[in-house]
């Protein structure tokens, strides 16, 4: 009896010990309490969650709010609301893997569920990447020459001369990070000064936050759920969350004025592509199936300053994703293989050049984005972004991994409800595939 007693667990810690909170992570939370960061002190946690955001925001994004503005007017801005939703709550668990996990996300997969696992998800991202390289490249050199003439594969070239310079710096992912930043600001500002220029309808606009199902809408709702719910810039969050050392007593601050606004950016100004395009048909009855015709038909109606600012955010969401893709396509592969999980790494810069030099080959030699590649980026989606959300949603809940920080029942619900969706969008897409 005497030795059971003095073998007694003790705590020098009130309120911590077997069954509750550890004394570890009691210490961060007081001392994430104790010191209240300054205005500049939040703004530098800015980073990983605007980069994904930037990333999710490309040609392809664009494209779709436009045929959504065009086609349904105002009606399916709820799509990109439920999904921005979704999206934070997969990026919110990326985060925390990213805090918690000693190594990096795939290398954790790896340890947890195997090598295998681990190695396809990198495999998997990687031939996305691939893919959606040729859409980038594309829209970057597209954008350039609406702002200033030219060939449009000749600011191509240039762009993607551009980014694999970046590359080369030596602190890569920090540089991207503030680049990305600063476009994704522009971006803001070039969609928010289009959508009131083109003076639309608020009140409609309004009521594209009740959900409808117009004739006809499936398969652009299951595309704008696709292209704003992405799995891909979710997962690499974790890199980017990792690469900045995020601390367990940064989680608050974080969540805050990163992970909250870098994926609800995204969201808006999707929102107000589709605005514009609806406006544009209501004024002028013309539809503007794409983003060329869409400036077109912009022009006489906001005047040059206001279709020049429309072109600026156009081109930023194609510049802005070709070095998000590059760069997260690199370190993930890379990291798949074992050779490093940081984008500085020599294989991931390595590999990050081959992404942008199959984007701007491909650009140079159909002058356009082929749709077969397109059919093939849709299918790799079909097969990978469900496993990577399963992965995430799997590793989030490893109690030996995460600790305190594992997933509660109602972060597993939306979980589930984000997975359910990607499910759903990945059957839908594939019956498509097989009836084309």
């Amino acid at each position: 009896m005497a030795d059971r007693t003095n073998t007694r667990h003790t705590s020098t810690t009130p309120g911590t010990g077997y069954g509750r909170v550890s004394t570890e992570t009691m210490k961060s939370i007081v001392n994430a309490h104790g010191k209240r960061r300054s205005f500049w002190q939040q703004l530098a946690l800015i980073g990983p969650a605007f980069v994904a955001g930037a990333w999710q925001f490309g040609p392809g994004n664009l494209t779709t709010a436009v045929q959504a503005g065009s086609g349904y007017q105002y009606a399916l801005i709820w799509v990109i609301v439920i999904s921005t939703i979704l999206m934070i709550f997969l990026t919110d668990m990326s985060v925390r893997l990213g805090i918690k996990s000693p190594v990096s996300l795939i290398a954790s997969i790896k340890a947890h569920l195997g090598t295998w696992v681990g190695v396809l998800a990198g495999i998997g991202i990687f031939l996305i990447t691939l893919c959606f390289s040729v859409g980038n490249a594309v829209g970057s050199g597209l954008g350039l020459s609406m702002l200033f003439g030219g060939n449009p594969v000749m600011w191509t070239v240039i762009c993607t001369v551009a980014v694999a310079a970046l590359l080369l710096l030596r602190n890569v992912y920090r540089v991207i990070e503030k680049v990305l930043v600063a476009i994704v600001a522009l971006m803001a500002i070039a969609f928010i000064v289009s959508a009131f220029v083109s003076n639309p309808d608020w009140a409609a606009a309004a009521t594209g936050f009740i959900p409808t199902f117009p004739e006809g809408s499936w398969l652009l709702i299951v595309a704008l759920v696709g292209t704003n719910f992405s799995i891909n810039a979710a997962f690499y969050t974790s890199y980017g969350t990792k690469e900045r050392g995020r601390t367990e007593s940064d989680y608050r601050d974080v969540t805050i004025v990163d992970t909250i606004p870098g994926i609800v950016a995204p969201g808006i100004m999707t929102a107000l592509v589709i605005v514009v395009a609806a406006a544009v048909l209501g004024k002028t009855g013309e539809a503007a199936p794409t983003i060329v015709a869409l400036a077109g038909i912009f022009e006489p109606l906001a005047g040059p300053i206001g279709s020049t600012v429309f072109a600026l955010g156009f081109f930023g969401a194609a510049f802005s994703s070709m070095i998000a893709n590059a760069t997260a396509g690199g370190t993930m592969l890379s990291d798949g293989l074992g050779r490093g999980a940081s984008s500085s790494s020599l294989t991931a810069k390595i590999i990050s050049g081959s992404i942008l030099a199959f984007g701007v080959i491909v650009a140079l030699i159909f002058q356009t984005s082929p749709v077969q590649l397109i059919v093939i980026a849709q299918a790799l989606t079909v097969l990978v972004a469900p496993i990577l959300a399963a992965l995430i949603i799997i590793m989030a809940n490893r109690r030996s991994l995460m600790g305190e920080m594992r997933n509660r029942w109602w972060q597993n619900l939306l979980g589930i409800i984000g997975l359910a969706a990607v499910l759903a969008l990945s059957v839908r897409l594939l019956l498509t595939l097989i009836g084309a």
